[in-house]
């Protein structure tokens, strides 16, 4: 059952971003990218640019990081936006990917009920996982290998391993999804800033830890090897790549805001040259 939702999710992004107007079917690029990315609604601004001056259709998996470089493993997607730095090293030793691009960030925050019943606010990272545990706090977790579950976990690696106690739930799911379910039960939450600043209006949490160190959240391009036959279409990866590095699409993602205040900064705008 959790397959077939999985799968269902996957099928219906895909419904949604393949067939918008302006583009061929003649060209598709297949993306992989980070749910966090899809949620915060970034691809809505991006995507329709990018087909409509290539002619093409751009059909998006929105998944967690760790699923979405095993995709480019196999070859079925042409390329990547994931957040998990050391997992994007491994990808490229290995010969999965020919070119990683710096694209974007933003910052990673804790969110929780306005109580703070684990009396963690204002703390680190790794000390409001440890202080969440020792009180049996509701802690929800993503637990499904992506960027922000990977963050998460070298989080809990410093504050010395994580235990177990009812409280703690992993999800399953993106970050949208799961934020909800953190909503839902009252729990505290690792999740993105972008993600947060799209949806913070319309739930009851709060901020609670936004500073300290490693919280800042790298995004990048990657772009898929070439297995060398018709299923990976590296000419319109890196035509893709050259446009989310570009002036007009880092200015894009610099514009983008909610309530006047940016989900992503630009990595590569200042080093775009002067027109």
């Amino acid at each position: 059952m959790k397959t077939f939702a999985s799968w269902l999710a996957v099928t219906s992004t895909l419904v949604s971003l393949c067939y918008l107007p302006g583009c061929e079917d003649s060209q598709v690029l297949r993306l992989a990218s980070t749910t966090s990315t899809r949620d915060s609604g970034l691809l809505e601004v991006l995507l329709p640019a990018f087909e409509k001056n290539n002619g093409c259709r751009v059909d998006l998996v929105a998944t967690g990081t760790g699923a979405a470089l095993k995709l480019g493993e196999s070859g079925d997607v042409d390329v990547l936006i994931v957040h998990a730095r050391l997992a994007e090293e491994a990808f490229m030793e290995a010969g999965h990917g020919s070119r990683h691009e710096p694209l974007m960030h933003n910052f990673f925050l804790i969110v929780g009920p306005k109580d703070d019943p684990a009396d963690v606010v204002g703390t680190d990272p790794a000390l409001a996982l440890k202080r969440i545990a020792e009180k049996k706090a509701r802690y929800l977790s993503r637990g499904d290998d992506s960027g922000t579950h990977q963050r998460e976990l070298a989080f809990w690696q410093e504050a010395g391993g994580r235990p177990e106690w009812d409280g703690f739930v992993e999800s399953g799911q993106g970050m949208g999804a799961t934020l909800t379910m953190a909503d839902e039960k009252g729990a505290y939450v690792l999740i993105d800033g972008g993600t947060w600043l799209k949806r913070k209006d319309s739930l009851s949490l709060i901020p609670i830890v936004t500073e300290g160190k490693n919280l800042r959240n790298q995004y990048a391009a990657l772009v898929v090897t070439s297995k060398g036959g018709p299923q990976t279409n590296s000419q319109l990866a890196n035509r893709f790549v050259d446009f989310l590095i570009s002036a007009e699409a880092q200015k894009q993602i610099a514009d983008y805001r909610v309530q006047g205040q940016p989900l992503f900064h630009p990595d590569r705008l200042e080093q775009e040259p002067s027109e």
